[in-house]
């Protein structure tokens, strides 16, 4: 009995140790990233372990509160860019693919599996490969260097994918739940809004924040429809601080910082959302 205790404390111990290995390789590149940020001046510090030797807010500053040709915050307005664009993005996939989604998986009608297929098609090949003939479009009504082409962009790829996810949440859900409700005498709207809805809402969770990260990270197409600093998106400014002959590591870095941030805080109080939606729309045995 005790040599089972102890092979079993030894077990424990290592892969506790495995595990703290794990996380240390995966936080060694962020605690570099924070350094350089930290650090004053352009050269990195060198050593195994990146530790600042006198921190300082220079770069923060230097991204932050940097000023265009009118003397306006440019950064700040570049971040109100990215959230408009991403926030937008994301409703607009959320609002469109929620229904269609929802009738996909209960109905039927003529062309569903072809439907499907060319949903399934749209997330083989990736917007780039999109990105002279969405030029050539949005050069055509005059959308290019705007927010709003941007969006419109960003939409014709968050959409299907949304539909997608959302598909296979609503497939996982009992019809019955549904009959239930109508059996009550509500109808199938109500039934859709009161009980499939909440149900899904892990589903529209994730969904809405993948949509969301895809079009506050997304660098190519931003840097290929936007040339005015006022309508930049925080990728495209964040490339500008690494140039050909010279690179702003210490601004890069807190650049990166500051942009993480949205995209952290939208994570935890989407997780929350999570957690208490797993038990939502359930009936009562």
């Amino acid at each position: 009995m005790r040599a089972r205790e102890e092979s079993k404390w030894w077990i424990e111990l290592a892969c506790n140790a495995v595990l703290v290995l794990a996380v240390a390789f995966a936080l060694y590149p962020i605690l570099w990233v924070v350094t350089l940020a930290l650090s004053p001046g352009e050269a990195p510090q060198r050593g195994v372990i990146p530790v600042p030797v006198a921190p300082s807010l220079e770069h923060f500053d230097a991204v932050v509160l940097a000023r265009g040709d009118d003397g306006s915050l440019v950064f700040i307005r570049q971040m109100m860019n990215s959230l408009v664009i991403a926030l937008t993005t994301a409703t607009t996939a959320i609002l469109i693919a929620t229904p269609a989604a929802f009738a996909m998986s209960r109905f039927r009608f003529v062309g569903k599996g072809s439907t499907t297929l060319a949903l399934l098609a749209t997330q083989m090949f990736p917007g780039v490969a999109a990105a002279i003939p969405l030029y050539l479009i949005l050069d055509a009504v005059g959308l290019i260097d705007t927010l709003t082409g941007l969006i419109l962009v960003y939409a014709t790829s968050a959409v299907p994918f949304a539909i997608f996810q959302l598909r296979g949440a609503f497939d996982g859900i009992p019809v019955d739940l549904e009959e239930a409700a109508m059996v009550d005498g509500a109808t199938r709207f109500e039934a859709f809004v009161r009980v499939v809805l909440p149900a899904a809402r892990p589903a529209l969770a994730v969904t809405a924040l993948f949509a969301f990260m895809t079009a506050w990270n997304e660098f190519i197409l931003a840097a290929t429809f936007l040339s005015r600093e006022e309508v930049f998106t925080l990728p495209v400014v964040l490339q500008r601080f690494v140039g050909e002959h010279h690179a702003h590591w210490g601004r890069f870095a807190a650049g990166a910082i500051v942009v993480s941030v949205p995209v952290m805080a939208l994570f935890y109080w989407l997780q929350r959302h999570l957690v208490s939606g797993l038990t939502a729309g359930g009936v009562k045995g």
